[in-house]
């Protein structure tokens, strides 16, 4: 498959200025418990940087959505695999979350056909985890279940995780020291990082 039609069929990546790699992005309104959260204040949601700024621009929204529709699409796991192989580094959803258990097991598959990326996604959908063992997760995805509310610790239900901190002491994530960028840190990324600890922004 030609990298042209790929884009056509998932409405292609974005490419966060912070990140190593490109990611994949879907409507933060889409999400089903942060559609939730983001009414509840002091929750990680709430104040939701993909609900603000360029996110609002109508071709970004129009782009969101192509993606959001394109992942019925039974060619979207073979041209997923098409625009991420190559990629060293790769990240699920700086905006939006899991749909359905359907669309995780064609994340997997993914993960699977590209063995030279490392994958990283967060996700509060824990509905979705519930029954999955972390050890058939592929090799190269890590999955970080994130803390609803700020300043709330680590999940226990889930090997890797990550939490928001308005303290500067419990952040361990170094982007806001070095232009907003994650420049050598891939914590994100690394199994024998049990959780990252972010900044509110």
């Amino acid at each position: 498959m030609l990298k042209k039609q790929a884009r056509e069929i998932t409405g292609g990546l974005s490419k966060p200025s912070k990140m190593p790699g490109p990611a994949h992005n879907l409507p933060a309104q889409a999400c089903k418990t942060g559609a939730k959260l983001v009414k509840v204040p002091g929750s990680v949601c709430a104040g939701c940087y993909a609900l603000k700024g360029r996110y609002r621009f109508k071709n970004v929204q129009a782009a969101l959505s192509r993606r959001l529709q394109a992942l019925t699409d039974p060619r979207w796991v073979d041209a997923m695999v098409t625009l991420i192989t190559g990629e060293k580094y790769f990240r699920w959803h700086d905006s939006g979350d899991i749909q359905s258990l359907e669309h995780l097991k064609n994340i997997f598959k993914v993960c699977k056909l590209t063995p030279r990326t490392r994958h990283w996604m967060p996700t509060r959908e824990a509905q979705f985890l519930k029954d999955i063992d972390p050890a058939t997760v592929p090799s190269n995805l890590i999955i970080r279940m994130s803390s609803h509310m700020i300043g709330q610790g680590p999940v226990k239900q889930w090997p890797w995780t990550s939490t928001v901190s308005t303290a500067p002491e419990a952040r361990t994530c170094p982007a806001p020291d070095q232009g907003n960028e994650c420049g050598s840190c891939r914590a994100c990324w690394d199994r024998s990082t049990p959780n990252v600890c972010y900044g509110k922004h």
